[in-house]
């Protein structure tokens, strides 16, 4: 039988768990257990990701050496607090080590890098499908283009895409990359990041 001090404890964890009052009560968990200054734009931005439900997905473009690792970090370590744990970073190659090393550090995340080896090991070890681990996922663009059939299997909660203007006009055909993400992902909810969202057409957005 709960007694008056556990029935008020659990009533305060409700009403923190309310995401539908402002402020910032739905980055609460994830402020708490950050290991990073943050500023007020990040905080903001976050926000901004976690409001926005209809659209599934927002595109944050900050300018370079702004902070839009913190702020997608953020979102997905609300997530992770949430137990909504199918978190999925398609990053170019050359970033995943610093995606994962920051994750980790600055979030406490758990992480895992695949690519073609990692995912043939995990396969001889015995996992049929490397996508669904107790992690986050970390890959690179061209990987999960070429396993866009397992990345679509996959019930992603959200997916991060780093470098996003790498994937303009993938409206087009011609492009392959563009168009095996768009088809994998394309009912996830999304956060894409982006220095540069515009050079030539509305059409890249």
């Amino acid at each position: 039988m709960p007694t008056a001090y556990h029935a008020r404890y659990f009533a305060h964890e409700l009403v923190r768990r309310d995401h539908r009052r402002g402020g910032v009560e739905p980055l609460a968990v994830s402020l708490f257990d950050a290991c990073v200054d943050l500023n007020p734009h990040q905080i903001d931005a976050a926000l901004f990701a976690l409001r926005s439900p209809i659209s599934k997905g927002v595109l944050l473009a900050d300018e370079v050496g702004l902070g839009k690792t913190i702020e997608a970090g953020l979102v997905m370590c609300q997530y992770w607090a949430e137990r909504r744990r199918r978190l999925l970073a398609v990053v170019p190659a050359s970033i995943q080590k610093q995606w994962s090393s920051e994750l980790e550090e600055k979030f406490s995340l758990p992480t895992v890098i695949l690519d073609r080896r990692t995912y043939g090991e995990a396969v001889k070890n015995g996992n049929p499908n490397p996508f669904d681990t107790e992690a986050v996922v970390i890959c690179s663009m061209h990987f999960a283009s070429r396993m866009s059939a397992e990345v679509r299997a996959t019930q992603w909660d959200l997916v991060v895409v780093d470098e996003a203007h790498k994937l303009r006009n993938a409206y087009r055909p011609s492009n392959r990359m563009g168009q095996a993400l768009r088809w994998a992902l394309g009912d996830r909810r999304k956060i894409l990041l982006t220095a540069t969202p515009l050079q030539n057409s509305l059409l890249e957005l």
